[in-house]
């Protein structure tokens, strides 16, 4: 299978926030991973572990400490002026709260034309065309438009972040822990419309999360994280069954069963 993306042996150190403290703290240690065209492959482990970390170097939120990170065969460290324009459009992230997220002062409207007001030169019917399109994809109403972000249910929210990601038609989308704010019900929706929009938009899909059972229904592949490391890395039903790690065994048995 073709690699869209492949990180090589990154590491990423914070620096303390105490003052006079010098000591780095290693977020990310030595990670390596290859995310296959068209899958879902989850990042799994507790917090703090590094996972969304890993996943804001990929969207350059975060400043590496040493190795790289490839897209298409091309280190994103080491860019030409067109694919650094580029870059933005073929990564995009959906965060944990999606009222935190959106500009609570723009209408739905403008925050789905922003990226392509600043990505693209369409005209307005052009965009609003495609605005159209990725509301029918996420289902939302186009009677959501003139309403702001505080008048919607977090579930519907989180509906309009994934719209706002998909919008310029990338081809990675990272999710960080996209349910884990959410009701349960809701949580179901939306993990259903990211199983959808893999094969509707032909997506790759980072997701990051906690939750193994959520992991279990939506991933193809999954890799275990601990205090910065990739630890185990398998297909999801490998791991599930047969799991190399004590400590993917410890996430494994605190995942509910009704047996």
């Amino acid at each position: 299978m073709e690699i869209l993306l492949d990180i090589k042996n990154l590491s990423i150190e914070y620096k303390s926030i105490n003052e006079g403290d010098n000591t780095a703290i290693k977020a990310v240690k030595d990670v390596s991973l290859k995310l296959q065209r068209g899958e879902i492959y989850a990042l799994a482990g507790e917090s703090g572990c590094g996972k969304s970390t890993l996943a804001k170097a990929i969207v350059k939120l975060v400043l590496r400490k040493s190795g790289d990170i490839l897209f298409e065969g091309r280190s994103i460290y080491n860019q030409t002026p067109l694919e650094i324009k580029e870059y933005p459009k073929n990564v995009q992230m959906v965060f944990q709260n999606p009222y935190s997220s959106l500009n609570p002062k723009m209408k739905i409207y403008d925050i789905l034309k922003e990226p392509l007001d600043i990505n693209t030169r369409l005209k307005k019917n052009e965009k609003d065309s495609l605005i159209e399109a990725v509301l029918a994809d996420t289902g939302l109403q186009t009677s959501c438009l003139n309403l702001y972000p505080h008048e919607f249910s977090g579930g519907q929210r989180q509906r309009i972040a994934i719209a706002r990601a998909l919008i310029l038609n990338p081809k990675l989308l990272i999710a960080d822990e996209p349910v884990s704010a959410l009701d349960a019900s809701i949580q179901a929706q939306i993990i259903n419309l990211l199983k959808d929009l893999k094969y509707r938009r032909d997506l790759t899909i980072l997701f990051i999360s906690h939750d193994m059972n959520v992991i279990k229904y939506l991933a193809d592949r999954v890799g275990i994280m601990y205090y910065g490391s990739l630890i185990e890395e398998n297909y999801t039903g490998t791991v599930f069954r047969h799991p190399r790690e004590e400590y993917t065994r410890t996430l494994l048995s605190a995942v509910p069963s009704l047996k």
